[in-house]
């Protein structure tokens, strides 16, 4: 059986240790705990608000989060009641959703963006298997049009890199940017996510592996956005580079696919309105280079 925990602290001011017309709660974030007082009444807005107020500067605000509330009767937390209203003394807790606890690794096109990295001219001749990444690269933008998901490009330092290459058909992308950033996290970039409702998936892909999408992937799942890596369509210069760059991002909880499994997974049924444009993009399937053993 769980211990009982502590009673609230009665703040200072006697009585019922706060104000007349508030309730004294413990406002809980990650090993501090702070008490405070809230309106009587207070709901879940007024809660976020005194968080924010105590904790601030250590709260990720592109984290995701739910308030819980400690229940007597179970001797522990339980999510916020619908409707909940502070009318007597107790202790909260702000809890930062950490991205292995919500990734399902579900993909529905209304809610997927799909990100083309950096695929450019100048990376023919040193990326490994580039060709083959080109042509399944190729096939997910295709997909995307037929699907209708959103498509952001970058091309790193184009001025000295090149553009994109031409067998990408960049026909209908939302964004084509250029960068210095390895990330392809960018205001503009953020800008353009925060304009398309209800996006919970990056489809990601293109170059290189340990150092642009790392770096993208990361970034986006620090925003609480749940990443797919298409791993026939991202390569590296290094296999010993891309190797690992992909087992440390499946170890934080990214998801690394393929480009088919993406395509079939964003359909879903074989009634689907669209699967046979679907099945004729994926009837000859990827590639199977070099890549396919160095997963």
């Amino acid at each position: 059986m769980a211990a009982a925990e502590p009673a609230v602290p009665a703040l200072p001011g006697g009585g019922a240790g706060a104000p007349s017309g508030t309730v004294p709660v413990l406002f809980c974030f990650s090993v501090f705990a702070r008490p405070s007082a809230v309106p009587h009444g207070a709901g879940y807005e007024l809660l976020i608000q005194k968080f924010l107020s105590l904790y601030g500067d250590q709260i990720d605000m592109h984290r995701k989060f739910v308030v819980q509330l400690f229940a007597e009767e179970w001797g522990q937390y339980v999510d916020l009641p619908k409707g909940f209203a502070v009318s007597e003394r107790c202790k909260v807790r702000l809890v930062p959703l950490q991205i292995q606890l919500t990734t399902l690794g579900n993909l529905t096109p209304s809610s997927t963006v799909f990100f083309c990295c950096d695929m450019q001219e100048r990376f023919r001749p040193a990326i490994k298997y580039f060709g083959d990444i080109i042509s399944v690269g190729q096939r997910l933008l295709q997909g995307a049009r037929i699907l209708g998901i959103p498509v952001i490009v970058t091309e790193q330092y184009p001025k000295g890199l090149g553009s994109t290459v031409q067998e990408i058909d960049l026909t209908g992308v939302k964004l084509v940017l250029p960068k210095t950033k390895f990330s392809m996290v960018l205001p503009e970039v953020e800008a353009a996510l925060a304009e398309i409702p209800g996006v919970r998936s990056v489809v990601l892909f293109g170059v290189e592996t340990h150092v642009c999408i790392q770096q993208t992937a990361l970034e986006l799942v620090g925003r609480g956005i749940e990443v797919h890596i298409v791993a026939d369509a991202t390569s590296s210069r290094s296999m010993m580079d891309r190797m690992f760059a992909l087992e440390r991002l499946a170890r934080t909880g990214i998801i690394v696919t393929t480009s088919e499994a993406v395509l079939l997974q964003l359909v879903a049924d074989k009634d689907h309105p669209k699967f046979k444009e679907i099945q004729n993009l994926i009837k000859a399937s990827a590639p199977e280079s070099g890549l396919l053993s160095k997963v």
